[in-house]
């Protein structure tokens, strides 16, 4: 099996959905030799700001010394992109060989792992053979059933939960912070960015009720961060805190230095001077990038690139971005359950064009700031536009 034909299996089990449940995945990681066993981890759950708190946690580690794995999703344009040791994608051989190992394995179930239960035993197997020193893992989506709370962490973290993924987690802050809370364990101590009450009273019963310690952040960051927003500096005092209640030793340096020099794309990234690329694909993201534009912009408008997936409450996201909005640009997002575009239009008063592609959109969005948001989807096809050679925007 070539590493393309592994991802095209890998791909067509995205048609058996989401399976929530620990079963399939401890069955895979039992038949790996239990790789979960051999690692020490940090576990990162919450509905915003997950992604950037891996990886200041990850570039704070690397910086004090340590073989660090890190374990994101979803990928922007490379599946490799969700499993890195020192910074470094996953090379195509081991993806190749493991995938090939499991679908060996799991080929006659009744029914198949999940395309993300296949890529969290593929990466903490990775991550065992590769000697890492710490792993930092972020949830698929939720916590207590997500496939990658079959591991026991040395430290739990969770960032700011809000409504999202309501279909599967719940329909109030309470239900989905009782979700986001399964990855409290025993005795481990769990590190929380501040939370509305309702999710801070349900992080609190189940700290208390498995005898963990529960620290809530209290102020941000002061020092220079690599990412702009200021709830990035919010995102780097969870990390240096979650990293201060683990056994890993580092020095004042080392954060100052990973904080400094952390990159995480389409986080309000600008890929030129008036083009921004932010993957918010919620109400609270959408709020949180208006609040950093207008830190960095000031009232300057933008065109707004927008495309959403269809399970997204899009019409709170238009309404949260309207007051930086000269106009939208509505366009598809490249996913089969991209959001029809055509929809978007009768949920806003500010004007606005619907496209059949981002590059046409690009094409007509020749002057003024640009922000292209709505969709990790949407901001890791844009990133991929513009890394090709000669781009020029």
């Amino acid at each position: 099996m070539t590493f393309d034909e592994s991802l095209t299996w890998l791909n067509s089990t995205q048609f058996f959905g989401i399976k929530l449940g620990l079963e399939n995945t401890r069955r895979l990681l039992a038949h790996l030799g239990h790789p979960e066993q051999m690692l020490r981890a940090i576990h990162v759950a919450g509905t915003n700001g997950k992604g950037s708190v891996c990886a200041m946690m990850d570039s704070i580690l690397r910086s004090a010394g340590l073989r660090s794995g890190l374990y994101t999703s979803p990928h922007l344009s490379d599946f490799r992109e969700r499993i890195r040791v020192d910074g470094e994608m996953i090379p195509q051989k081991p993806v190749a060989e493991e995938l090939k190992e499991l679908h060996n394995f799991c080929k006659d179930w009744d029914h198949s792992p999940t395309y993300f239960e296949l890529t969290t035993a593929l990466a903490l197997g990775y991550f065992a053979r590769e000697r890492c020193d710490v792993v930092i893992l972020e949830t698929g989506m939720g916590g207590h059933l997500d496939a990658t709370n079959t591991v026991t962490p040395v430290v739990s973290v969770i960032t700011p939960i809000a409504m999202d993924h309501s279909q599967w987690l719940g329909n109030t802050i309470a239900e989905i912070a009782g979700e986001k809370a399964g990855i409290i364990k025993a005795g481990i101590p769990v590190v929380s960015a501040p939370q509305s009450p309702e999710a801070a009273d349900v992080l609190r019963e189940k700290a208390a009720a498995r005898g963990s310690r529960l620290t809530f952040v209290a102020q941000p960051y002061e020092g220079e961060i690599g990412l702009a927003g200021t709830h990035q500096k919010w995102n780097a005092a969870v990390a240096v805190a979650a990293i201060e209640a683990s056994p890993f030793q580092f020095g004042a340096q080392a954060v100052e230095d990973g904080l400094r020099n952390v990159v995480w794309p389409a986080r309000f990234q600008r890929v030129s001077e008036r083009i921004v690329v932010d993957g918010a694909h919620n109400p609270h993201a959408a709020q949180t990038l208006v609040q950093t534009w207008l830190e960095q912009f000031g009232n300057e408008k933008a065109t707004v690139i927008f495309g959403a997936l269809d399970d997204k409450d899009y019409a709170e996201m238009l309404k949260r971005l309207a007051p930086i909005a000269g106009s939208f640009f509505f366009v598809p997002v490249g996913s089969p359950r991209s959001a029809d575009p055509r929809t978007f239009a009768a949920l806003t008063e500010i004007p606005s064009k619907v496209f059949s592609s981002l590059q046409d959109a690009l094409e007509a969005g020749r002057c003024g700031r640009i922000l292209i948001t709505g969709s990790l989807f949407l901001a890791g096809e844009a990133l991929s536009r513009f890394e090709k050679p000669g781009a020029n925007w």
